[in-house]
């Protein structure tokens, strides 16, 4: 683990780019480069963009019902995809292939506040939970990362489907992009949002 960032450092996620979170899927994979990703996802390409806000507009355009829009730069050994209103960064079937030989993690919501984590390591799902409920986790080594979950800022007590969970709800997506510092060494900052250079691409879905 190389990170120490916790949900409240990524308090400027919801003052700039308060769209994006409405429905996100952010995605890091370790060992590749944005062209070698984008490739074996099977990408049809559509140039190049600077900053995540960029993004948005083409993923409105160009996202279908068999095509994901998807942005991918490089930072550091890592390629950082961004996708607005996308899941192809926690969706099995085009992650587990891709991982095997290098580390992906990501972290998903959409507008019906589904949300997912995933950490995929050599071809394997080791970590796999809802943000929300992250007392119920999944995966080979669901249990590792309980005291890098918890400084994050996730509540890993149960909670009531039922309950009211708008309090927690707005450190959520903070302790997602914490965790996956923690994980991956990477920390997204305001700067590298606003100037990571990305290659675009539509996926297919399924």
């Amino acid at each position: 683990m190389t990170g120490t960032t916790t949900a409240a450092d990524y308090a400027w996620l919801k003052e700039r780019y308060r769209f994006l979170l409405e429905a996100y899927c952010v995605t890091l994979v370790r060992d590749i480069a944005p062209e070698g990703l984008l490739g074996e996802l099977g990408a049809e390409g559509h140039g190049r963009v600077v900053g995540v806000d960029g993004l948005s507009g083409p993923a409105c355009e160009l996202s279908g019902p068999c095509r994901m829009f998807v942005g991918a730069a490089a930072v550091d050994d890592w390629t950082l995809m961004v996708e607005f209103n996308g899941c192809l960064g926690v969706t099995d079937q085009a992650m587990l292939p891709l991982s095997r030989g290098r580390c992906i993690v990501s972290h998903f919501l959409n507008v019906n506040a589904v949300d997912r984590f995933c950490w995929y390591q050599d071809g394997d799902l080791r970590l796999d939970f809802q943000p929300l409920f992250a007392d119920e986790r999944y995966g080979s080594r669901p249990d590792e990362l309980l005291t890098e979950m918890r400084e994050s800022g996730f509540d890993l007590s149960e909670r009531d489907e039922d309950g009211d969970h708008d309090a927690y709800y707005a450190t959520l997506t903070g302790a997602c992009f914490a965790l996956a510092h923690r994980l991956t060494g990477i920390r997204p900052t305001p700067e590298l949002f606003a100037t990571a250079a990305f290659l675009c691409g539509t996926v297919p879905r399924g």
